[in-house]
């Protein structure tokens, strides 16, 4: 699909796509991420159809060509693209990490666009906040230097093996070594689809400078967050604060996980969005 002038990709996931009161799921993937981020937590969902992109200049779609790439152009996006899929209020939008923030303030923006909210590892506190600010400030650093640095250069810096398995490592909390190799794989293999230096940049600052916080409040619809116990970004304290904050709130908490409930917990995950949704069926359907 054309939107705004960039070629987007977009992938549907759908069982039995003709099911009666079937749910459509739109899915928001986290920064740096694609579509494949969250294809184990879809393959545990088969009765829904699930439409997930590749947000612009992530993955295979092209970058925005009138916009910064910041929470309100990618709101923007949404709106395009739900608009261009027919997509209706009965449509339940999903986000992960990042995904989380987009998706949270796409609500506050367009209430009564969505039926539901489901988030992963919400942003729920901004990061450069609390103990682990430094390492936000350290990889903020990092994003500016690739930045400037000559193209080349930058490049190999934000594409490097290491680096990316580091961060790999870091938000990994399985012990299983096939799923660990299976993560690295992941990450090595999609972590560095990005169009270029500049909007990779541009989403970290937005990554780094939003929160599902801010807009809590406003989310009047259910929404649901699915959290991990021993998420280091996405602490599990402010998952608990946030909740104090939605109107209508409700939270998943999976032991033994971190930010990577989608590669490591999917099925857990799965669960608790398929139980959310059969607490809130569509008016006049069935689930």
């Amino acid at each position: 699909m054309t939107i705004r002038g960039a070629e987007i990709e977009y992938w549907e996931y759908s069982a039995a796509p003709a099911a009666p009161g079937a749910r459509t799921l739109l899915v928001v993937h986290g920064f740096r991420g694609d579509h494949h981020g969250l294809e184990r937590v879809v393959e545990a969902l088969p009765g829904l159809r699930v439409i997930m992109p590749d947000l612009p200049g992530f993955g295979t779609s092209a970058p925005l060509t009138d916009a910064p790439h910041d929470v309100p152009s990618y709101n923007r996006f949404l709106a395009d693209l739900m608009a261009g899929l027919q997509l209706g209020p009965d449509t339940v939008l999903l986000g992960h990490s990042f995904g989380s923030i987009v998706a949270s303030h796409f609500v506050a923006e367009h209430p009564g666009s969505v039926s539901e909210l489901i988030l992963i590892n919400p942003i729920a506190a901004p990061a450069l906040e609390g103990p682990k600010g430094i390492l936000s400030k350290l990889a903020e650093s990092y994003y500016l230097a690739s930045a400037r640095l000559p193209a080349r250069a930058g490049n190999a810096l934000l594409r490097s093996k290491t680096i990316v398995h580091l961060m790999s490592i870091t938000m990994a909390k399985t012990k299983d070594k096939a799923l660990l190799r299976f993560i690295h794989q992941q990450h090595y293999s999609y972590f560095s689809l990005f169009a270029d230096r500049g909007m990779l940049l541009e989403s970290f600052r937005a990554s780094v400078g939003g929160t599902v916080r801010q807009v809590a409040s406003q989310l009047t619809l259910p929404v649901l967050l699915i959290a991990g116990a021993q998420d280091e970004i996405a602490t599990l304290p402010t998952q608990h604060k946030l909740m104090t904050l939605l109107p209508d709130g409700q939270l998943v908490v999976i032991p033994g996980v971190g930010h990577l409930i989608h590669y490591e917990t999917p099925v857990p995950a799965a669960a608790a969005i398929t139980g959310f949704l059969a607490a809130h069926p569509i008016a006049g359907g069935t689930e």
